[in-house]
């Protein structure tokens, strides 16, 4: 009897010890020969060496499109541009309230994210009313932009139609904003803008090539 008593302990010890197990949110921002540079838990991007292993994430293997990762046993493929994937712990429930950015070699500010659930690359933009992208991203991530309100649009190329929608959910790292304005243009563009519509929900500070977003509601 004490001896199963003894057992039971033991195994709920164990499932305890698993689950307090922090998890890791990483990501593929590029590569270079043999050395991958990653992403974690949003901070600044390091690269990582094939074998290494940096912040409990060791590096497996590497390539121009996509890294091979593990921690904790588990193995995960991240593709260059996709959405953080959550690694060795439960999954976050977007509950977080700040978001550290690092500015490319061009000055720019790029996120990796989540529109609806699906993986996205935001290039942050001060001057965009609202979220927007082209049609094509739009019809990859499954919406139904022609359902929204058609708008009339001034672009590089002249005069056009576009269409205003409301995203469910807006995710970048730990913070996910839901109902989020957004316009869809008919050319396509390289970058989803992460616009206002997001943008004025934080507190922006910038600090040399850091900046940070505080979440006000």
């Amino acid at each position: 009897m004490r001896a199963a008593l003894l057992s039971a302990v033991l195994i709920l010890a164990a499932a305890g010890a698993a689950a307090q197990q922090p998890s890791r949110r990483v990501a593929l921002s590029g590569s270079m020969g043999s050395r991958a540079l990653l992403v974690i838990d949003g901070d600044a991007p390091r690269a990582v060496a094939v074998g290494s292993t940096v912040q409990g994430v060791k590096l497996l293997s590497v390539n121009e499109a996509q890294a091979v990762v593990e921690i904790d046993g588990r193995r995960q493929t991240l593709r260059l541009g996709e959405a953080a994937v959550n690694l060795g712990g439960a999954a976050s429930a977007g509950s977080g309230t700040q978001i550290t950015l690092s500015s490319d070699a061009n000055g720019h500010f790029q996120a990796q994210g989540q529109i609806n659930g699906r993986g996205v690359l935001f290039l942050v933009d001060t001057g965009a009313t609202m979220i927007s992208m082209g049609q094509d991203e739009a019809e990859r991530l499954g919406l139904a932009y022609k359902n929204g309100e058609r708008i009339g649009l001034r672009t590089a190329n002249g005069n056009t139609v576009g269409y205003r929608i409301s995203l469910n959910t807006v995710r970048v790292g730990d913070v996910e904003v839901h109902n989020v304005a957004a316009v869809v243009q008919p050319q396509p563009m390289p970058f989803i803008l992460l616009g206002n519509s997001f943008l004025t929900r934080f507190q922006m500070k910038r600090e040399n090539d850091t900046l940070l977003l505080q979440r006000r509601y």
